[in-house]
């Protein structure tokens, strides 16, 4: 087996692949380009498109050529896997600004330059754009059948459930699979990888490559990755795990990976951080309360891959200084609040939600009924309780949910 596949394997990355000889063979006989797909439905990327940001840098490790597709066109469609409703409808003006924070995710993980195995990024609005729908009904609706069409899970599963899935939508496997034909025909691209949810829409596209251009092609997916306890990879208490800093701190994105479930560090070792194998397995071998120092390795060296190594380890610093010493660090997330604001005094339960700490009020009142909101690490005992300029010390205060989730309060 080729060493990318290998590795691949070895660290979980994939779940299914066409033809895993044939494509071993191919990569074993010279330089692959294989791309991923990226909707621009956000203004960044979050942890849940990280498999497929870690396996595009994996790919290019071992020599081959990593291509970004951003979906200026398909965004404008919505792509129906894994989905139950209708994604909502984004003017393009919001795709193009989607779009320009989504390309800054990349940067970290991936070196672009315009000969192999220097990644590149296009965009399939390119293509889409300029194409007559008559035209390409004739030229590629041919080749799909409905009745298989509706096999396939990204449209079986809405069906059975019975919600609503549009024509609209119903082509993006259609699109999805052109896009797979113009890049092997425009860029050389012989590989698609995606999402475990992608099956049907890249399999699709292998055969349309197969039927049209009598060329072979593969495609490889990875699993679709769940917490331990069964949460969806991306999602934390406060919300998504965004990839920008301006979205999520470099500090709270340390604490994301901190806050790993045990049985979950081997796995997100593996996935997430670049350690060798024999090492992440000593790692992994750690029990009780040493399986915080693993968690600690995970989290420096993750945070370290998006947001450079000065980041992760004043993250790190962060987090001793404030859980280990019990101190209020300098460098913990901020937020501002007006003299005016504090003089008029400000609703503590408001204040959790303003700083982020949490997603709405009801749930900052709950955080507070249960005993988990502190000010100054003092437990705010009623929902009524209010923040005045006594609470600052040296002109900040610091406010919790729960132990491990903090931000230091200044006036702005």
């Amino acid at each position: 087996m080729h060493p990318f596949l290998a590795e691949a394997q070895a660290r979980g990355f994939i779940h299914q692949c066409t033809d895993t000889e044939a494509l071993s063979a191919a990569l074993t006989a010279g330089p692959v380009s294989a791309y991923i797909g990226f909707d621009c439905t956000a203004d960044s990327l979050h942890v849940g498109s990280l498999v497929s940001i870690m396996l595009l840098r994996l790919l290019q490790r071992h020599g081959h050529r990593p291509v970004v597709l951003m979906g200026g066109g398909t965004t404008r469609i919505g792509d129906p896997s894994g989905r139950d409703e209708s994604r909502q409808m984004l003017t393009d003006e919001i795709i193009a600004s989607n779009m320009a924070g989504i390309r800054r995710a990349f940067l970290p993980y991936l070196t672009f330059a315009d000969t192999h195995p220097g990644a590149i990024m296009v965009n399939n609005a390119d293509w889409l754009d300029p194409l007559g729908y008559i035209p390409l009904l004739r030229d590629i609706g041919t080749h799909f059948s409905v009745n298989r069409m509706l096999t396939m899970d990204s449209v079986k599963l809405r069906l059975e459930r019975e919600q609503p899935l549009t024509f609209l939508e119903f082509n993006y496997m259609i699109l999805q699979s052109y896009d797979f034909r113009e890049l092997h025909r425009r860029l050389g691209v012989t590989l698609q990888m995606g999402g475990s949810d992608q099956w049907g829409n890249i399999v699709s596209g292998v055969d349309l490559v197969r039927r049209t251009d009598t060329a072979a092609v593969f495609g490889l997916t990875t699993p679709l990755i769940t917490t331990s306890s069964g949460a969806k990879m991306g999602k934390s208490a406060k919300g998504a795990v965004w990839l920008n800093a301006d979205r999520l701190s470099p500090y709270d994105y340390w604490q994301f990976w901190r806050n790993t479930e045990d049985a979950d560090v081997p796995r997100f070792l593996r996935l997430f951080t670049e350690f060798p194998l024999p090492e992440i397995d000593r790692l992994a071998a750690l029990q009780g309360a040493e399986i915080n120092d693993a968690k600690k390795t995970l989290a420096s060296a993750a945070t370290a891959l998006l947001h450079g190594q000065a980041a992760a380890d004043q993250a790190a610093e962060t987090a001793r200084t404030t859980f280990e010493q019990g101190g209020t660090a300098e460098t913990l997330p901020t937020h501002l609040i007006s003299a005016e604001a504090l003089a008029a005094g400000v609703p503590i339960y408001r204040l959790l939600v303003d700083s982020g700490l949490c997603t709405s009020l009801s749930e900052a009142r709950r955080l507070i009924k249960a005993g988990g909101a502190r000010l100054n690490d003092v437990p705010v005992k009623d929902d009524a309780q209010i923040l005045t300029s006594a609470n600052l010390e040296d002109g900040a205060a610091k406010l919790s949910s729960g132990k491990k989730n903090h931000r230091l309060i200044r006036l702005s």
